[in-house]
């Protein structure tokens, strides 16, 4: 690889280490009850996109992240299947469960609620959307997470997956720098608004 790019590389990923610095702080600056608040008014909005028809994959937030349980319980509460994803550390993957109840998620890998010991085993294939946490976003549609690419790695993997990015509105930028790697959303919502970014 040319020095010219490995150098461009390492701006970019500085850059979105200072970004996701920002975020984190944003993010934890809002007040408990005020996230709540938001998350409500989040799965209330996700519950008018997403279709009857969907096979539901939902992360399990951990503090600060937008509350999905409300959301979880509303499709399980209307009879839909709800997918849940796990954390694989070693191969940085993500593999799926089935659930029929929060009561199962116990904090796991990375704090994050996950249905330990009570595994029912699920087929990417019959995924139909997605509801991804996002540490920043654009407009376009674009995301900054974590940093490990778990979600990234899952979605080009498997391409069918419509893609809906949900956090604060406190959490957008004017643009994510991007990767080819980076996966863009094709929704996103906030308290305050719905992107439709494709």
């Amino acid at each position: 690889m040319p020095s010219g790019s490995t150098s461009g590389k390492t701006v970019m990923i500085a850059h979105k280490e200072t970004i996701r610095s920002d975020l984190r702080e944003r993010r934890w600056s809002i007040p408990a009850d005020v996230r709540e608040n938001m998350s409500r008014r989040i799965c209330e909005k996700l519950s008018q996109v997403v279709h009857p028809c969907d096979t539901v994959l939902v992360y399990c937030a951990k503090e600060p992240e937008v509350e999905t349980s409300w959301f979880i319980d509303h499709l399980l509460n209307h009879n839909r299947k709800v997918i849940v994803p796990i954390i694989e550390k070693d191969q940085i993957g993500l593999r799926l469960s089935y659930i029929d109840s929060r009561e199962i998620l116990r904090p796991s890998t990375f704090h994050v609620p996950e249905p330990v010991g009570y595994e029912i085993p699920a087929d990417p294939a019959h995924v139909t959307c997605a509801i991804i946490p996002m540490l920043g976003f654009d407009r376009s549609g674009g995301r900054i997470g974590y940093g490990a690419g778990y979600y990234d790695r899952f979605l080009s993997e498997h391409t069918h997956i419509r893609k809906i990015g949900i956090a604060y509105s406190i959490q957008e930028v004017p643009a994510i720098p991007v990767q080819p790697h980076d996966i863009r959303m094709d929704i996103i919502i906030t308290e305050t608004n719905t992107f439709r970014c494709s």
